[in-house]
This record gives C-alpha cells, structure tokens and sequence, in this order.
C-alpha cells in the first residue's frame, strides 16, 4: 500500500549523470513502477509526494516545487508525472519557471485514457475511478465526503452524475469489484473501460 503521508523514493542513492527523476502523485506509483519493470527503464528514479494532495490542489504546486529544489543538481533531468490536476495551471507555471517538464493534460483520467479521445466524449456526468482510487475509494472518496457518517450526503454530492467509469490500468477481477461496489454505493450506472496506462507509458518511455 502506498504510504501517502510521507514522500516514497525509489533508488535516489545512485543520483549521476544519465539519470531521471520522476517526481509523481503517489495515486501512480504502482503503475509508474510497473512502467519501469516492463520497458527496463533502469535510468529512472522514483520520488512520490502524498496523493492525499489531490484533495487540496492549491498544495501541488509549492509541494512539488519544494522537492524540485530538494533535488535540484543530483540528476541529469528531472520529469513532473503529475497534469494540472486541478491547480488552474500553477503547475505548469511553476514547471516552466523551473525548466522541467510535466505530463500534458488536465488529469490522470485523461492521459490514461488519452488526451484528445477522452476530451472527445465530453462525458460531463461521469465520475472516474483509475485503479488506484477503485483501491482506495473509502480513504479518498467516503470518508473524506463524509458519506460513512451521513449517507444522505450521497445524493447532494452526486446528483449531477449519471455513472461511474472505471479506467482500469491493469486485469485485476478484485479491483473491477470494488469499482462494481463504489458505483453501486453512490447510485450510479456502471461502465468499464480498460485503458492500461496510455500516455503515461509513452511520457515515461521518452524519457
């Protein structure tokens, strides 16, 4: 389980010339580590900042900021697997002020399932689950809604809705239940669409 209250790190000992940090959103570092494994991207490191930021996208900015400069001189290149994530472009603000770069997009939803196809359906009353949130739905959509403790929030919050979509990353018949489960708990119709890791693979590979 990802340990989202403190920054994770793979292999930052060896930092040197050749080498690329990849500073992410701990929602990806299960699939930026499977990316990793497959394509034997061995030049890359890992550091995540808490993907409990997400709840607080005015956060990103200065957190990531905050570690660009803890890094700054230790690695050839430094890539930002992050979007916009809801931070109205002070990220990618912040990413050209510093001279890195960051994925495109204004979300994981969409470069998982592709920019431009995703900005296509224009699904306005579609809430999104990847396989990290269909992991960690109570921790990031129930208990922080409050729906544990006043269910009756669950038509308030989600009346504009009309399904839940599960972006699936990987095969996983236990997570797809679990996505099974949330739409069912917050009243939605269900729809699932295997995206594995779209432009996040090809964003990694270039690197």
């Amino acid at each position: 389980m990802i340990d989202d209250d403190a920054l994770t790190r793979d292999g930052l000992a060896a930092a040197g010339e050749g080498r690329v940090l990849v500073l992410a959103c701990g929602a990806l570092a299960h699939e930026i580590l499977a990316i990793k494994a497959l394509n034997a991207l061995d030049h890359l490191d890992l550091q995540c900042l808490p993907a409990i930021l997400h709840n607080h996208p005015d956060r990103i900015a200065p957190a990531v900021e905050a570690a660009i400069a803890e890094q700054t001189g230790r690695y050839a290149r430094i890539f930002v697997a992050y979007a916009d994530c809801g931070t109205g472009g002070e990220l990618q603000a912040c990413c050209a002020r510093l001279g890195v770069e960051m994925i495109a997009g204004p979300h994981c939803y969409a470069f998982f399932d592709g920019i431009e196809r995703f900005a296509a359906r224009d699904e306005i009353d579609a809430f999104y689950l990847t396989d990290f949130l269909a992991r960690q739905f109570d921790a990031f959509v129930t208990r922080p809604l409050g729906l544990d403790r006043h269910p009756q929030l669950r038509d308030t919050y989600f009346r504009h809705y009309s399904k839940l979509v599960y972006l699936s990353q990987t095969e996983d018949a236990a997570l797809l239940a679990r996505a099974q489960d949330a739409a069912a708990a917050l009243d939605l119709a269900f729809e699932h669409r295997p995206t594995g890791y779209g432009d996040l693979a090809s964003s990694l590979k270039g690197l």
